[in-house]
């Protein structure tokens, strides 16, 4: 059996590389024509994608660094990890929310300005501390924007810390649902929300929608003095709307995992360098999982948590498969199937799943495929391309 040949970018954990350990894989930084592509932060341009490239994964959740709608139309999945980070981000907002709630950066700063000896020391330290007076948590509203694997989990432990917690998310999956406290509030809209919250964390994806979802129009429905935590992605947020809201009390402390020069040097902005999924943890987690659906679609076209295509596993049923990736128009699983009669090929089981305007259809079939079939099926309209998984 030929060997798949995985490229990597960044990093990857040696927990996620070891799931290549097997004889029908080599992983190769260098690779000029690599079967599958392993990144994670890595800004994955269009061109270093080569044309034997079968499928990229990254090792995180968020694929911006990815060009998925290139790879779209070439038929290639992007899949990601969903979940895999989720702890570690969960545990950072909880040390943001600590943050804020406890002034802990403007008190550490300040003790990094006292002098003398150890008497005066003391003196200082009792004299000032009541400027970092907080609040506890215990009691007080948190607002959850997202409920998916992160904002489920932060909404479950707010709850578990004594935190009153009130969620928007007009997209949870079923799942989801289940997984979250019943003693959380739902709000029937954001305005709800953001009237309600005494302190509002985000936690959903970087899409057209969210772009600026957090602008100037809506800080008008914050409540005054509450506090705006964001480990999703910068561009949810609009820099210049959220230090108009600090500027005029309408936010008390800004908290997000993505520092810029804008927000540096405010005294009400606590910026954290990018720390959301960084422990040791979830690094192997999101390798591990990357590295294991890779193997699955390159052995057996099972596509697991792509942003592209639908999700596809069936179990293999003989020896030859074909898994095709297409175009989601009429008429095209009675085309591909009348290739197959044509071959004198027995179709022994079938699936076909659609997402949006891409499909997939992976067929196992009673004997081996000819080349000529390949090209046949290649050449229906709609086709983006085809692979033998025998």
């Amino acid at each position: 059996m030929s060997k798949f040949i995985i490229k990597t970018y960044n990093t990857i954990s040696p927990l996620g590389l070891a799931v290549f350990s097997d004889a029908g894989y080599i992983v190769d930084p260098n690779a000029q024509a690599p079967d599958a592509i392993l990144l994670r932060s890595h800004v994955l341009a269009p061109e270093e994608v080569a044309s034997s490239v079968k499928v990229v994964a990254r090792a995180g959740a968020g694929v911006n660094n990815v060009p998925v709608a290139k790879l779209s139309e070439r038929g290639i999945p992007v899949l990601n990890t969903p979940g895999a980070n989720a702890n570690a981000v969960k545990e950072l907002t909880l040390a943001g929310l600590l943050l804020a709630a406890r002034h802990i950066c403007d008190a550490a700063a300040y003790t990094q300005t006292l002098s003398g000896d150890k008497t005066e020391f003391n003196t200082q330290v009792e004299k000032n501390k009541s400027k970092f007076k907080g609040v506890e948590l215990k009691g007080r509203t948190l607002g959850v924007v997202g409920l998916g694997a992160i904002g489920v989990k932060v909404a479950n432990t707010a709850r578990a810390i004594g935190m009153k917690v009130i969620a928007f998310d007009p997209h949870i999956t079923v799942k989801r649902a289940w997984d979250l406290s019943s003693s959380v509030k739902h709000a029937n809209n954001l305005r709800e929300l953001l009237e309600t919250a005494e302190f509002i964390t985000i936690h959903v994806p970087l899409v057209p929608e969210t772009k600026n979802l957090f602008n100037a129009a809506l800080f008008e429905n914050v409540k005054p003095q509450s506090v705006l935590l964001n480990f999703s992605r910068q561009e949810i947020v609009d820099e210049t709307a959220v230090i108009a809201a600090l500027d005029n009390n309408q936010l008390r402390y800004y908290v997000s995992d993505f520092p810029t020069p804008g927000l540096q040097q405010h005294k009400k902005a606590i910026a954290l360098p990018h720390l959301g999924a960084s422990t040791v943890e979830a690094e192997d987690n999101c390798a591990v999982m990357a590295a294991e659906q890779i193997c699955e679609y390159l052995e057996y076209g099972h596509i697991i948590n792509a942003v592209n295509f639908p999700d596809v596993e069936m179990a293999k049923r003989g020896a030859h498969r074909i898994a095709i990736a297409n175009l989601n128009v009429p008429n095209m699983v009675a085309q591909i199937s009348n290739q197959l009669a044509n071959s004198q090929l027995n179709i022994i089981d079938m699936i076909n799943k659609s997402r949006d305007n891409l499909a997939c259809t992976m067929i196992d079939v009673d004997a081996p495929i000819p080349n000529e079939l390949l090209k046949n099926i290649h050449a229906i309209e709609g086709v983006l391309n085809v692979r033998i998984l025998s």
